[in-house]
């Protein structure tokens, strides 16, 4: 048996700029960071002679699939055809948090099941091979309308300024950062789920054809990576950073009317009424959870004003793809960037 895991992410900074709609042309950067939260795939072998079905999927639902071609799950269909498999394999998905929630569970699934695949196999991906093979299984395997961050995100793991100059010109730097400091701005974080669950390529669609329109805006959010950057590697007060995620906040909802609603507008300004120095809705917009940077001191309030809100508890610098269990005698390992 093969037991994997990716991490989800949360992105600060950038986001809309890592389509390649945007930066073949102008040069996209994302500032995000890997979550303590995971999807993890288990891949092992099925004796398929004793059944009257060649492969076992389970998910939200289960497949018992005599060929590929049955399999409903896109992500499980063409990842199991690009890794040559089509029969006597069983993959079980687990997650930490649910899908359609704007923190890249599609990709860091896609990412898991591709680690979990080629360790089966015996091969060995890098964090590079693994990003660029999920991208071209979401890109032109399935044509969803997908940026390229969570894909790193998934592979990489950690905090980092990941620019974008094409699809396979990727650079992940990792941002250096005291330890202290990372802790005092972990502590900021507070997290609410609003409640509403979306597809992100439904938003996606919208903004990919405004590119031209909001080519200025993207420019903006764009520089913005480089000053949060900036403010996490100097001496800056970290509420600078809080600051300039409202401002890049109000830059993303500018882009179309899909990226936010009277709902999520109401509680971004609860949150920042409360004592919240910025915030964000996390992924592409429409629902999911919504971020504010406040001081640890008011988050008390915080859990006042949304009661009846579930929180979300992270740890970030999470690692990227990973093996935890093996029990085949083959090469497999931490995926990280070293």
């Amino acid at each position: 048996m093969i037991i994997s895991r990716a991490p989800l992410r949360i992105s600060f900074f950038g986001g809309g700029t890592d389509y390649p709609e945007y930066f073949i042309r102008e040069g996209g950067a994302v500032l995000a960071t890997a979550i303590d939260k995971y999807s993890y795939v288990t891949a092992s072998p099925f004796q398929s002679h004793l059944f009257d079905y060649a492969i076992r999927l389970s998910y939200r639902k289960v497949e018992l699939i005599k060929q590929l071609d049955e399999i409903e799950h896109n992500v499980y269909r063409e990842c199991l055809r690009l890794c040559g498999f089509e029969r006597d394999l069983e993959l079980h998905n687990l997650a930490d948090l649910p899908a359609f929630t704007g923190l890249g569970s599609s990709s860091t699934f896609t990412v898991s099941l591709l680690h979990a695949l080629h360790s089966f196999k015996g091969e060995y991906r890098t964090p590079e091979q693994l990003a660029y093979e999920a991208i071209y299984v979401e890109r032109y395997l399935l044509h969803d309308s997908v940026g390229c961050q969570d894909q790193v995100l998934a592979a990489f793991g950690g905090f980092n300024l990941i620019e974008f100059r094409a699809e396979d010109d990727i650079l992940v730097h990792r941002i250096p950062i005291a330890p202290a400091r990372l802790r005092e701005f972990e502590q900021h974080l507070f997290i609410i789920f609003t409640g509403i669950k979306r597809k992100a390529a439904d938003v996606v669609a919208k903004q990919l054809a405004r590119v031209n329109e909001n080519r200025k805006t993207l420019q903006q959010m764009r520089a913005m990576v480089d000053e949060g950057s900036s403010i996490l590697t100097s001496n800056r007060s970290l509420a600078d950073f809080g600051k300039l995620l409202d401002r890049a906040w109000r830059a993303k909802r500018s882009l179309d009317n899909a990226v936010s609603n009277g709902e999520i507008d109401r509680l971004y300004e609860l949150g920042m009424n409360a004592g919240a120095l910025g915030g964000k809705l996390l992924g592409a917009g429409g629902g999911g959870f919504l971020l504010f940077y406040a001081p640890p001191e008011i988050h008390a309030k915080l859990q006042e004003v949304f009661v009846g809100y579930h929180s979300l508890y992270i740890h970030i610098n999470a690692p990227g793809s990973e093996i935890i269990y093996s029990s085949f005698n083959v090469k497999v390992g931490k995926v990280a960037l070293e």
